[in-house]
């Protein structure tokens, strides 16, 4: 249970525990998030040193009250030129944040300069103790929430979840092998929710239903073909989200008998309601299995070596352009140690122009420049989807990524 007191823009706070241990210690295996060795080691490194003055962000402030909606990049990049470095954020002030994915609304950060370094430490309240903060008496109301709920994740959930759901990368073979709609209710040509339609898997392997559980699926279009910007080859293929669906009796035959009167066994298609439609869903559509639901984790942090990229295309997008929290495919995967968390910047191609003062009038290349960061969410063997965490202009396909180091 959290009392908030609230007075002349005073935020006073105490947290009281509602849990027995039992619950304590399952809000702890709740939060068991990945931290690296390097990680540690960074954050090991800045604890003993300090952070250098000039690694701070400009307009570090000097007291932050973590809020909630708060995210563990948000907060990074209030306090460091480059927020995928959180590590070192965390160095700052590691005896008091033993776990940084464990830092909730509420808690006041306090910077402190020596020395030419800086550290962070949480704020306990003693200091306001000695201000002129009006006491207000209020009466206790019962809210119980485990902690693991309310500490900060890495990226608000909302930026990427729909994409989650929907993005799908598969080899083209794959996709073809997958059940189809092969026809709706009362000759229908598009399907939204509520629809019955009628489905079969491919030869030799109908679409059953086992009846041990609720089968659902995912409804694709068409597979777009994504191809590499510099080779032109084909790296994988993109199938369009449309919607979801619930297996409510699987493929079957009967026994019948032709205009002739000779037995012909015919094939009945298993049927199927639409429960969700992102856009109207039409014959010949494919189903994928709907995969469990999986808490992810994403941790920042660069590439281990130095990688060069390009963006492949703008997901949901018919336009080339990408503004900041959009999403976008890159052309390198978990075969180039490409994975969830992975940052790197993004570079504008510098214009190529005329050098007017030169007397032969030369063509020259203007520098690259960078323009913001991306962050790889979902990682497939040659390509992934990234989210543009920030962005000065706007984001093009064809692109070069690279290292933000």
């Amino acid at each position: 249970m959290t009392i908030f007191l609230k007075a002349k823009s005073k935020l006073a706070w105490a947290t009281l525990t509602a849990c027995s241990s039992a619950c304590l210690m399952a809000a702890a295996v709740a939060q068991v998030l990945p931290i690296t060795d390097a990680q540690r080691s960074t954050a090991n490194e800045v604890a003993q040193k300090g952070l250098a003055l000039s690694e701070l962000a400009a307009n570090a402030p000097e007291r932050y009250s973590i809020k909630s909606g708060d995210s563990l990049w948000a907060v990074s990049k209030l306090y460091l030129k480059n927020p995928w470095r959180w590590p070192e954020l965390w160095g700052m002030n590691l005896e008091q944040i033993k776990n940084p994915h464990r830092i909730f609304p509420g808690q006041v950060l306090v910077l402190e300069r020596s020395n030419g370094r800086a550290s962070l430490r949480v704020d306990d309240g003693a200091s306001l103790a000695t201000e002129d903060v009006p006491t207000v008496r209020v009466s206790p109301r019962k809210r119980i929430e485990t902690l693991a709920d309310s500490a900060l994740p890495t990226l608000r959930p909302s930026a990427i979840e729909p994409f989650l759901a929907e993005a799908l990368i598969v080899e083209e073979a794959e996709f073809l092998a997958a059940p189809r709609i092969v026809s709706a209710q009362e000759g229908r040509v598009l399907l939204t929710r509520g629809d019955r339609a009628y489905a079969r898997g491919q030869a030799g392997a109908p679409l059953l239903d086992d009846q041990a559980r609720e089968k659902l699926f995912r409804v694709f279009r068409t597979a777009t073909p994504l191809k590499d910007p510099e080779t032109g080859a084909v790296l994988g293929y993109e199938a369009i989200y449309a919607g979801k669906a619930r297996l409510m009796s699987g493929e079957s035959t009967i026994d019948e008998t032709d205009a002739d009167g000779k037995p012909v066994t015919s094939v009945v298609p298993a049927r199927i309601d639409i429960i969700s439609a992102k856009e109207e869903i039409r014959v010949g559509d494919r189903l994928l299995t709907e995969p469990p639901r999986q808490v992810r984790i994403f941790t920042p942090h660069a590439p281990t070596g130095r990688l060069s990229a390009r963006i492949v295309s703008v997901y949901g997008s018919a336009v080339e352009n990408a503004a900041q929290n959009q999403v976008v495919v890159i052309n390198k995967g978990s075969a180039d140690a490409v994975d969830a968390g992975t940052v790197l910047a993004i570079l504008k191609n510098g214009a190529r122009v005329v050098d007017k003062e030169d007397a032969t009038h030369p063509t020259i290349k203007l520098p690259d420049e960078r323009i913001g960061l991306l962050m790889v969410f979902r990682s497939f063997e040659k390509l992934s989807y990234a989210l543009i965490l920030e962005i000065s202009d706007g984001v093009r396909v064809g692109d070069r990524l690279q290292s933000p180091r």
